[in-house]
């Protein structure tokens, strides 16, 4: 395309060639004025005389007119190649306003609109990317649809929750895509109603676990009332799901293990009341029973409290140095008599100079409730054995009985609370079912570790890692 600048020089060249054309024309009409009889060849002299005076005209008058030109079009045609480029997205572009040729109104016009779209990209930008990062870093997934129903966005916790990738979802409708019958009639709905749908729903994963989402739907609306789409979020609720089953789990265990002894002491309490305790021999054994059940009972709401103390925030330890071996001598004193009626044994390995930083009552009761658990598990006439270890900036603490050993398959649930392996061995034993479990939080809040292998018919081994220094 010419420039501004030529074009001026051409329209005056055309200009100036009709006026000196015609202007000769006018001359010539004059030329039999002057005398009838001149001569041919001086006539011819004369016209070419008159077309040299007028080229020479036309020449001069083009040079001096684009001269002219050239001081105000120049600059035109500067400018409007930089408002193409601008107008092309090239927002850091300028006209050089230091010549005085182009300091003029049009071009700092053309300097602030220039400024002012590089600071609008430069927000859209910034907001571009901060929303972006926004829809990436959210942990719900995110799925938006046009007008149309096609999809034109989808965030990566969507693809990795699903397994889809953007290439497979964008520009495809919501049966193309594939999804769980339970969210593509909830998109459905949405785009029927226009209204806002949300709905739980539960997906089988590939790997076999169930997960649990809510997923809400919304009508995108434009800010002058049009219909833009839809925007889907699904946030993945299976830990809130399990806890609340794990919830329910914990009243009904407690409330089971509740129900048993005062049943028992309430029964036995009546039939005393009314006559059996006329008779020495049943009201000793009845009292013996109530006693037992009392025990029993006392035990389970001590475990509780320690066990909601361990989980509790804000629980803490009364940390100061603890001799391992005289710790688990004492433990042993504890469990002694259980020891004595199994005709069991107790054997400790280990160095008597093992000092840990640690709260000694807290550490006494995991040994008693690990010792404990191996003295119920294990044949009479067994031993247990018990080595200490000092492994790097950590002790091994190993507690190893010739029990009856554990099923590969219940080892995981081994430290849930109120889980038993046997329950009628654990009941006659007197366990609670919150012995593991409170092993568990007491040595991970020592930042410690816990950890079992079993063999059935040989026996468990549970293996305790305890940092010397606690951390600050």
């Amino acid at each position: 395309m010419k420039g501004f600048y030529s074009r001026l020089v051409m329209a005056c060249a055309i200009l100036f060639s009709i006026l000196l054309t015609g202007l000769g024309i006018v001359l010539g009409q004059f030329f039999p004025l002057f005398a009838d009889d001149i001569e041919l060849t001086v006539r011819v002299k004369y016209w070419i005389f008159l077309i040299t005076i007028l080229i020479i005209a036309f020449l001069l008058s083009m040079i001096i007119a684009a001269k002219m030109m050239r001081q105000y079009a120049k600059p035109v045609d500067e400018i409007t190649k930089k408002a193409i480029q601008i107008a092309k997205g090239d927002y850091f572009t300028r006209i050089q306003t230091e010549d005085p040729e182009y300091d003029s109104e049009l071009a700092n016009a053309i300097n602030t609109i220039a400024v002012s779209l590089q600071e609008m990209s430069t927000h859209q930008t910034t907001e571009q990317e901060r929303l972006k990062t926004l829809i990436e870093s959210m942990g719900s997934g995110l799925l938006t649809f046009g007008r149309q129903g096609f999809v034109n966005l989808a965030n990566g916790v969507f693809e990795k929750t699903f397994g889809f990738s953007k290439d497979e979802l964008v520009g495809k409708t919501v049966k193309e895509i594939g999804l769980p019958a339970d969210i593509a009639h909830l998109i459905e709905e949405v785009f029927m109603t226009e209204k806002v749908h949300e709905k739980q729903v539960r997906i089988q994963s590939d790997s076999g676990y169930s997960i649990y989402m809510n997923v809400y739907g919304a009508p995108v609306i434009g800010i002058h009332g049009n219909w833009l789409g839809i925007i889907v979020v699904m946030h993945d609720i299976t830990k809130l799901i399990r806890l609340e089953e794990v919830r329910k789990d914990f009243v009904a265990n407690v409330s089971h293990e509740l129900r048993t002894p005062v049943t028992s002491i309430k029964g036995f309490s009546e039939t005393l009341l009314d006559g059996a305790m006329d008779d020495p021999e049943i009201l000793k054994e009845f009292l013996q029973i109530i006693q037992k059940e009392s025990e029993r009972l006392h035990v389970l709401i001590k475990d509780l409290l320690v066990l909601s103390g361990a989980e509790r925030e804000g629980f803490s330890l009364q940390i100061a140095p603890v001799h391992i071996k005289p710790m688990i001598d004492e433990a042993l004193k504890i469990v002694l008599g259980k020891l004595k009626r199994k005709e069991m044994k107790a054997v400790v390995h280990g160095s008597d100079d093992i000092v840990i930083q640690g709260d000694e009552s807290r550490l006494m009761q995991v040994m008693v409730n690990l010792l404990t658990n191996a003295i119920s598990y294990s044949r009479e006439l067994t031993t247990i054995t018990i080595t200490i270890e000092q492994v790097d900036t950590s002790v091994l603490i190993s507690i190893k009985d010739q029990g009856i050993g554990i099923k590969q398959s219940e080892l995981p649930r081994l430290f849930e609370r109120f889980y038993r392996v046997d329950r009628a061995r654990s009941r006659d034993s007197g366990g609670t079912g919150l012995g593991l479990a409170i092993v568990k939080h007491l040595v991970e809040a020592h930042h410690g570790t816990v950890e079992v292998e079993s063999t059935i018919g040989v026996g468990s081994e549970f293996r305790i890692q305890l940092p010397l220094q606690q951390p600050h």
